[in-house]
């Protein structure tokens, strides 16, 4: 009997169970491990999902006629129109990626760094990933130049890559990879026949006066798939509920058979009160906008504010453009690391920072980076509250003041710059609130 395929458990996840028991223990802990958004739940869904409760009957696999037309209008509304029939539904869009890979088959191209899932699930799906680096600054999205030799070489060893993942915009590094750079790796996918894969869960959390971020799909539409969810733009991880967009092509349409008919294999069909209060989220409401609007200034208000601690001991980090993620890298202090700390790559320093202060991070090898940078990837979506009430006047604070004017965010904040300046050895830096 053949073993079983390795996995481990999702770092992320894995890092938040661990620091929960220890706060759980009493310890100070402050997360930063994972990008789960501490935000509550619109009170407009939360209504729409309790009085679809009763509804308990399978429905259709790909999703309700009403979900898939909402999110339809969604992408039309961002340039990328699409029949409904050729969108499908499922219980997030992490199930929705790793049935696409199966439904894709072949091995699979990652950029490095990328989400944690993305090799894993390579991996269960019984295909090897094949990783190829960003260009600096422009996470989410492999060198295209480097791709088109990554596949050569992959097919001369005998592997057979058929798809491309990309993040538009990133996760972990929370950068957005340029027009340019999409239309190139457009271009490459096109000539080598791989499938893209365009993950597009943070497209709706790109900071105001960022650039904006290109989906693939504006220029390879033939062969791109694109993916998103409600779990970053409106905060409902737990309804696990994502989209995925097929191309009007003859592989787009033979692909949402194979990946219909993996999905009734799998989950059947999506929850349906879910699908009822998602239909009404990708309608887009005033309320649903405003709440979205509301999310964005919040973790642009945080991030930026946090990327001010790092950079000020030293580190070097490209602007966050998108989201609540930050990817330091530490070389400059990498001396002092190991002759203080002891510390010589990414994973001595996750573990310095959460054993001996109590914050959680990732290093980079956890997405996908070989060797020993000393790098790590830091949230800060854990920052605005233990309650819903501190949730909400975090929302309602970042639209008209400073987040950070809110004690409970401060001191967060100001707890990441107490952190780095005794691990680099440096004055706490006194920056102003908008730093």
């Amino acid at each position: 009997m053949p073993e079983p395929t390795p996995v481990s458990m999702s770092a992320t996840l894995a890092a938040d169970e661990a620091l929960a028991r220890r706060r759980r223990a009493g310890e100070r802990v402050l997360s930063m491990a994972s990008g789960e958004i501490g935000l509550p739940v619109l009170p407009a869904l939360r209504d729409r999902l309790a009085a679809a409760a009763g509804e308990n009957a399978y429905g259709a696999v790909a999703g309700s006629p009403a979900l898939r037309s909402a999110v339809a209008g969604y992408w039309q509304r961002r340039g990328l129109a699409v029949d409904p029939g050729l969108v499908v539904a499922g219980p997030g869009s992490k199930s929705l990626l790793f049935a696409l890979l199966l439904a894709i088959g072949g091995d699979v191209i990652v950029p490095v760094p990328s989400w944690v899932s993305y090799a894993a699930q390579a991996r269960l799906a019984g295909a090897r990933s094949v990783p190829v680096p960003i260009l600096p600054g422009q996470g989410g999205v492999p060198d295209p130049d480097r791709l088109r030799e990554a596949v050569t070489d992959a097919r001369t060893a005998g592997q057979h890559p058929r798809a491309v993942v990309v993040t538009v915009p990133d996760n972990p590094t929370g950068t957005i990879a340029s027009a340019t750079t999409v239309r190139r790796l457009a271009r490459a996918a096109r000539e080598l026949d791989l499938v893209i894969v365009s993950d597009e869960i943070y497209r709706d959390l790109v900071h105001d006066g960022s650039g904006p971020a290109v989906s693939p799909a504006l220029h390879a539409p033939e062969r791109t798939v694109v993916t998103t969810g409600l779990t970053k733009n409106l905060a409902l991880g737990g309804w696990r509920t994502g989209v995925a967009r097929l191309p009007d092509s003859e592989l787009g349409r033979a692909l949402h058979t194979r990946l219909t008919a993996v999905a009734s294999q799998i989950w059947s069909s999506p929850p349906a009160p879910v699908q009822t209060a998602a239909a009404y989220a990708f309608g887009e409401p005033p309320e649903v906008t405003e709440r979205v609007a509301a999310s964005r200034r919040l973790h642009q208000a945080v991030v930026r504010a946090v990327a001010a601690r790092f950079t000020a001991v030293g580190a070097e980090l490209a602007p966050t453009a998108a989201t609540c993620y930050l990817y330091p890298d530490f070389e400059p202090l990498r001396k002092h690391l190991a002759e203080a700390h002891g510390v010589h790559g990414g994973d001595g320093l996750a573990a310095l920072l959460s054993e001996r202060y109590g914050v959680g991070v990732l290093a980079a090898t956890a997405f996908g980076e070989p060797g020993h940078p000393l790098r790590i990837r830091a949230a800060t979506s854990h920052f605005y509250g233990e309650t819903a009430e501190q949730q909400t006047a975090a929302l309602e604070t970042a639209g008209s003041a400073d987040p950070l004017s809110l004690p409970w965010i401060r001191e967060s904040v100001d707890r990441v710059g107490e952190v780095l300046a005794d691990l680099a050895g440096s004055p706490v830096p006194a920056l102003a609130p908008h730093a």
